[in-house]
């Protein structure tokens, strides 16, 4: 994969990419804690729980080498629209499935089509600003994409658990998040092979520190998305005020990201990592 970047910023391309994957951002943190206290309320214990959203890691990581391929030969644009569509429906799934099995499949579904949307909009965003910008640009997205998770939680919390409604607002919250995309599809980048594959893995060892970083933020936050709600439960908290845990975990992701994001713009090693 090649990236060529200028000193424009292409606003038009990051807003969509920032705000096309923030409104997913919503739809997750509602719909990540949501699953949780359903599979609860049907009497299944924390472990089944846990493997079930262990099974979205291991369909991140399947999707994440495939995600240049698929995006080199079908456009990034139509790769993206695509993922929004299977991800919107998988959710639908998840209250339309009658068993528990069901929903190791659809885990796997909704969690690579995510993965994929995710890395293609953090490239779009990537080539979209200048490097002597581009700290400060994945700042802001990670901000708004924070604010997003915190008020994904918060929406759980004001519509509940019960019935279709939840799964529907997560539906139309994931298929908003093609009108972005679709009004900035003149702008969307192009993506040319070269042993992409290959080099997906060497990045893996290339930066260690930073691997291993993601990896502990990942397994930290799946995990309390997952697991903070059926907690709160059982330490006597409201199904409400269980979710609100979630919202202040993602309002404490808020404060820094663009500081951190400016730094990084100026301190170019692992020091402010």
């Amino acid at each position: 994969m090649t990236i060529d970047g200028d000193s424009e910023v292409r606003w038009l391309s990051i807003s969509a990419a920032i705000a096309s994957i923030s409104v997913v951002g919503v739809a997750i943190g509602l719909g990540i804690p949501l699953l949780s206290v359903i599979l609860e309320k049907e009497g299944h214990s924390a472990g089944m729980i846990g493997l079930n959203t262990a099974v979205a890691g291991v369909a991140s990581i399947a999707a994440a080498p495939l995600a240049t391929p698929i995006a080199a030969r079908f456009g990034v644009v139509r790769t993206i629209l695509f993922t929004i569509l299977a991800g919107a429906f998988a959710f639908v799934g998840f209250y339309a499935a009658p068993r528990f099995w069901m929903w190791f499949p659809l885990r796997v579904v909704l969690h690579m089509s995510l993965t994929v949307l995710f890395i293609l909009s953090e490239f779009w965003i990537s080539v979209s600003a200048p490097k002597h910008r581009r700290g400060l640009v994945l700042g802001i997205y990670a901000t708004v994409l924070s604010v997003g998770f915190a008020f994904g939680p918060w929406l759980f919390a004001t519509i509940g658990s019960n019935g279709f409604k939840p799964f529907g607002v997560a539906f139309a919250l994931i298929i908003m998040a093609s009108l972005p995309v679709l009004a900035a599809w003149k702008e969307s980048p192009e993506i040319h092979l070269s042993n992409t594959r290959r080099h997906f893995w060497r990045y893996l060892f290339l930066v260690p520190t930073a691997t291993a970083a993601v990896l502990v933020f990942g397994a930290v936050e799946t995990g309390g998305f997952a697991l903070f709600p059926i907690y709160g439960s059982q330490i006597g908290y409201s199904e409400a005020n269980a979710a609100m845990l979630l919202t202040a975990v993602g309002l404490g992701n808020v404060v820094l990201q663009i500081p951190i994001g400016m730094v990084s713009d100026r301190i170019r090693d692992r020091r402010i990592l």
